[in-house]
C-alpha cells in the first residue's frame, strides 16, 4: 500500500538506453520494457539527448560556414 520510490538512473544508463532505442528495430515501448524503464521516461531521454546532439551539429555547421566566409573574403580581396 506504500508508494514506490522512483527509480534513479545514471547518466550512463540513460545514454545507453537512448542509443539502444535509436539503433534497435524494436518499438520504443518494447525497448523500455526490456531495460525496465517506463516508456514515457525513455521518450523523454530520447528527446533530451537528441537535442544535445542537434545543438552540437549546428555549432559544427556554423564553424564550417565561418571558415568558408573567411576563405571567400580572401578570394574576393585578391581580385
Amino acid at each position: 500500500m506504500g508508494q514506490e520510490k522512483p527509480k534513479v538512473y545514471t547518466a550512463e544508463f540513460k545514454g545507453s538506453a537512448v542509443k539502444l532505442a535509436n539503433e534497435s528495430s524494436k518499438p520504443i515501448a518494447q525497448t523500455a520494457r526490456d531495460i525496465g524503464a517506463n516508456e514515457n521516461t525513455l521518450h523523454t531521454w530520447i528527446s533530451k539527448y537528441s537535442r544535445a546532439v542537434d545543438n552540437t551539429k549546428a555549432m559544427r555547421t556554423d564553424d564550417h560556414l565561418y571558415e568558408e566566409l573567411k576563405r571567400l573574403k580572401k578570394v574576393i580581396g585578391q581580385h
